[in-house]
């Protein structure tokens, strides 16, 4: 039986795991607790799942918007480190580049699709707390080069991943706009 005192040692080491009250009712329901019981058991084991994102596959369009180009780079396991955040040495400090400038200097980089954006937007545990903010307290905004639109108005665009509001979304920049120090661009390590 289930004490007081062993009550409030699962209340605290869920605190501490940072489990929300609805990850607590899930962990309840079936049979999941005495799966987990065989893992403690070592009747059984716990794998991590593979995250494998198909980036040959068509990227998601936004309404009204077509796919001028896409670079595709076959399937991508999902691994962060697997991912180096990119800046231009002329984006650095009060510097920015144009988007056409920058775009230039991606030709030949491991450019990342938007596939990898989206894929990141329906899984956003596994995008790194570091991409949150920069240090100067700016939002980051990754952009995923592979990828470039045309949008409704016959701009060319590039979408991005940032956070606000306590969750990830995505927007887009103009070739034709500026971008600075927090505007990385999203290559594979090779």
């Amino acid at each position: 039986m289930l004490d007081v005192g062993q009550a409030n040692e699962l209340k605290l080491a869920f605190r501490r795991a940072g489990y929300s009250n609805d990850e607590i009712k899930r962990l309840c329901e079936g049979d999941t607790l005495a799966d987990v019981r065989n893992v403690l058991l070592g009747l059984a084991e716990i794998k991590e799942m593979e995250h494998i994102i198909d980036c040959d596959g068509d990227p998601f369009v936004p309404s009204g918007w077509r796919v001028e180009k896409h670079e595709k780079s076959g399937f991508f396991k999902w691994d962060p480190k697997a991912v180096r955040l990119y800046r231009s040495k002329f984006q650095y400090g009060s510097k920015h580049i144009g988007s056409d400038e920058l775009r230039e200097e991606m030709m030949g980089k491991s450019v990342l699709p938007a596939n990898v954006l989206d894929y990141l937007i329906a899984h956003p545990h596994l995008i790194p707390k570091a991409w949150k903010k920069e240090a100067d307290g700016y939002t980051t905004h990754i952009f995923f080069w592979g990828t470039i639109y045309r949008d409704p108005d016959g701009h060319l665009s590039v979408r991005d991943l940032y956070w606000d509001g306590g969750k990830w979304h995505w927007s887009y920049n103009w070739l034709s706009s500026g971008l600075h120090n927090n505007h990385p661009a999203a290559l594979r390590v090779s």
